[in-house]
């Protein structure tokens, strides 16, 4: 709220010491004493009451301070009973005395644990004279700065300005503020100094300017890193750089353009300094997002077979509501092909004037004609991606406009289509990077055998399934549906190339028969239920052959499947309903921003490789592969709209945040902060969360906000990332409202470490502030002799000996993968079962 006084400055730490904090005392043997602890009005001592002691006993004179340490890093912490339930943010040590004794705190939030510890360290550095040393040399550089604002506004050098015109210069400098809260700050300050009238002095400016746009996590950040000072210089900003964001090869030249990029004070700018300004607007920037700058091109070997890519995939995608009564509309391909879509759907059927029409047949969808959407697909095939793009055809024609349509493709798309028959002595499908430029149609073809115009092939009717309404487990019904046929023109099947539509019968029928330019559909119960029961079978099969999973005819609101229960089975082409938003959505979309959103992702080495096996249900560490801790660390939020539609609570925010892990079974993983009451301006949450990631290459992270509220807990926003696109160190997260747009100046402020990157990971990339958490293997210990010179030397063997435990079983999982794989290749080879003890 605006009354509440924020801490922005050491001078704020200092007076908040005076006025006291209850703090806890930790001592050995599990013991914890609450005390009271005040910084006495001269500055010369630290006090704590009550106490056995003598008040003269039970205070530490400042000048005998030695160190005061952050985190829970000394003996006593160590070895005290409830270190697990002591939070590494909120325990700080002060370290005092000739014999350096440790007094162990823990504050009840990480905000007043940096109030002291921010104190505590610049009154050691300074002593008494701190407030005199702030008071002359604080914010000299945001009050230059400010006053040159203030100066250019009063062109009448007045000495003031209209109260509108402050309100918008510091919303210009702050965007996110609410007009109505900065204008109830400036009321404040006159109330309390009983002035009449609106015009603001300049004074009034910097200290509304200071009270309302000083962030206190960035500057308590800028004072860990600052020794001390208001402003961090080339050489402090170098270490938060390496440190922390994972920058390698850091120099004083790299510092200082970045001072020169984001100070706003040019007394900064000239001397080196990055003042608070400067650093939040260095943390706000892109340049601490926490998305992977280098995922937003195109990063990966596009020179694989194309059954080696999960590929962006649109199911009905002339529907732009639901698929029983929605309008079918072009806009629908319009969308899906500039989100990066490779795989689009076309449901064709006989029209009037002998021009065929798209539309959801057996429903009261609208129809759309077909030349249309095509002269749609070939103005934005090409329009977010180069690589090819696949048009799934369902073709309910007759002869007569099947062959209207061979006209209008090859007239419209020409060179584009691909038509080139397959290499029959090749063994797998042309990479992306060879099909650039060009549009594949999968669809039935003719037998080779066939010799007149036209044939019979086998119905594959998705439309027919919904008026049927699948059985409840929907095998029979799709297998039902097998004898069905109708007429094909030779035409029209000699469009299709590499995409040649079949009906899926067993794993071991298309492991022996299956020519690998075959495509098999699989409705999503059919598919859930191969992956349930056969998941080595069906990822060994997508290895080398292409599957389209469609959602089940039984959504009959076009709701969405999850695609990663399908992803973690090898599945390229999993069709989305891209008109309906949601959770699903979120995953199809993030999951294809980190290839450049290109429509193409390289699929895991162990979904690729021949001698490789994988089980898609895996709930443990997957076999060859290095699992990596998460550590996320919510610190702020920052700006959060009321949800749309919510009246209930007016414009109060009480908003939480998930964090939320999607990947493999063994992944998955949700976790969430306590709610912030009323609070969506800048809330803070500063909580820690770790997660084991057992295969890096299959998981994505989700942030979600969500407002608290009696009623209902509503949807504020989120933002999905795939674990390898994760930047490490202090980065802002953008978040977006349900439909997918970006919420303006929203965000959420994290810290991000990932520890034990092995094997093609980013070593550099690793944020030291956070603590290895536990690790599902046991390690070999070393006995503490509570020598502290002993113990401290052979503390640093532990994680040698740590990592030399990993390479042993990593090395050992790895041979035994290779031997289960080249057992499962032989027997599939040689047509036997394969059977595991």
């Amino acid at each position: 709220m605006p009354t509440e006084k924020k801490i922005s400055s050491a001078s704020d730490c200092i007076n908040a010491m005076v006025e006291g904090s209850e703090l806890k005392k930790v001592r050995s043997n599990s013991r914890v004493y609450h005390r009271y602890f005040l910084l006495d009005a001269d500055m010369q001592s630290l006090r704590w009451e009550p106490s056995k002691k003598d008040s003269e006993k039970a205070k530490i004179d400042i000048k005998s301070i030695k160190e005061v340490r952050t985190g829970k890093n000394t003996d006593i912490f160590r070895s005290n009973g409830i270190y697990d339930q002591i939070s590494e943010d909120c325990a700080f040590s002060i370290i005092y005395g000739e014999n350096y004794e440790s007094l162990d705190l823990v504050a009840n939030s990480a905000d007043v644990a940096n109030i002291w510890v921010t104190g505590l360290r610049y009154l050691i550095s300074y002593g008494k004279h701190t407030l005199d040393m702030l008071g002359t040399t604080q914010d000299n550089m945001r009050t230059s700065w400010l006053s040159q604002i203030f100066s250019e506004s009063d062109v009448d050098n007045l000495g003031h300005i209209p109260l509108c015109n402050a309100v918008q210069f510091i919303k210009d400098l702050n965007p996110g503020l609410k007009t109505n809260k900065i204008e109830l700050k400036f009321k404040e300050l006159h109330r309390s100094r009983e002035k009449t009238g609106t015009e603001v002095t300049k004074d009034e400016f910097i200290e509304v300017f200071h009270e309302l746009c000083t962030r206190p996590e960035i500057y308590f950040l800028l004072v860990q890193f600052s020794s001390n000072k208001e402003f961090l210089d080339t050489k402090d900003l170098m270490m938060f750089l390496e440190a922390e964001q994972g920058m390698a090869q850091v120099t004083e030249e790299i510092s200082l353009e970045i001072i020169q990029k984001y100070e706003p004070a040019k007394e900064g700018q000239e001397k080196g300094c990055l003042s608070i300004d400067g650093f939040t607007n260095y943390l706000t920037s892109p340049d601490c997002h926490i998305f992977d700058p280098e995922h937003k091109k195109v990063c990966q070997d596009m020179k694989q077979p194309l059954s080696h890519y999960f590929i962006n995939s649109s199911h009905n995608t002339y529907l732009i509501e639901d698929q029983f009564r929605g309008p079918s509309d072009i806009t629908g391909y319009i969308r899906a092909l500039k989100m990066g879509c490779r795989s689009v759907e076309l449901d064709v059927w006989d029209g009037p004037d002998n021009e065929p029409v798209i539309y959801t047949g057996h429903t009261m969808t609208s129809q759309i004609v077909f030349r249309s959407v095509i002269d749609i697909i070939n103005k934005y095939a090409f329009f977010a991606s180069e690589y090819p793009l696949i048009l799934c055809l369902e073709n309910h024609c007759s002869i007569k406009q099947q062959k209207v349509m061979v006209q209008h493709m090859k007239k419209i798309l020409g060179d584009k289509l691909h038509t080139q028959s397959p290499n029959i002595e090749e063994s797998y499908l042309p990479s992306p990077e060879s099909l650039k430029g060009k549009i594949l149609i999968k669809a039935k073809k003719l037998s080779a055998n066939c010799s007149g115009l036209e044939g019979d092939v086998t119905d594959e009717d998705e439309g027919a399934e919904m008026s049927q309404r699948v059985a409840k487990e929907g095998v029979e019904q799709q297998n039902s549906m097998t004898g069905k046929r109708f007429q094909l023109c030779k035409d029209l099947s000699e469009l299709v190339s590499i995409c040649k539509s079949v009906q899926f019968k067993e794993f071991q029928v298309s492991f022996q028969l299956q020519k690998y330019w075959e495509v098999c559909s699989f409705n999503e119960v059919l598919a859930s239920k191969y992956a349930n029961e056969n998941p080595g079978d069906f990822v060994n099969y997508n290895k080398r052959f292409l599957a389209r999973v469609f959602p089940s005819p039984m959504r009959i609101d076009s709701s969405n499947m999850n695609p990663q229960d399908f992803w973690k089975c090898g599945c390229q082409i999993v069709a989305m309903n891209f008109q309906t938003p949601g959770l699903m959505m979120d995953l199809n979309i993030g999951w294809f921003r980190q290839n450049g959103n290109c429509g193409y992702v390289l699929r895991p080495a162990i979904m690729r490789e021949e001698v490789s096996f994988f089980s898609a249900n895996t709930k443990d560490t997957v076999p060859g592969v290095s699992p990596q801790l998460l550590h996320i660390k919510i610190i702020s939020g920052q700006n959060f709209p009321k949800p749309k539609g919510s009246g209930a609570k007016g414009d109060v925010v009480d908003p939480y945040v998930y964090v939320e892990i999607h990947g493999i079974p063994a992944d998955c993983a949700e976790q969430r902060t306590k709610t912030m009451h009323q609070n969506g301006d800048n809330p803070i949450f500063d909580e820690s969360f770790e997660f084991q990631i057992n295969l890096p290459e299959l998981a994505m992270v989700r942030f979600v906000v969500l407002d608290d509220d009696y009623i209902g807990d509503e949807f504020i926003g989120q933002y999905t990332i795939p674990f390898e696109c994760l930047q490490t160190g202090y980065r802002h997260v953008p978040l977006q409202s349900l439909t997918g747009e970006s919420l303006a100046h929203a965000s959420l402020f994290v810290h991000v470490a990932i520890t034990n990157r092995r094997g093609g990971g980013k070593p550099h990339k690793r944020g030291l502030s956070v603590r290895k958490g536990k690790k599902s293997r046991e390690y070999a210990s070393m006995r503490t002799l509570w020598i502290k010179t002993i113990d401290e030397v052979f503390k640093n063997a532990l994680q040698p000996i740590r990592d030399a435990t990993d390479l042993r079983e990593n090395m050992q999982v790895q041979l035994y993968n290779q031997f289960i794989g080249s057992y499962v290749y032989l027997c599939t080879m040689m047509n036997m079962e394969y059977i595991f003890f």
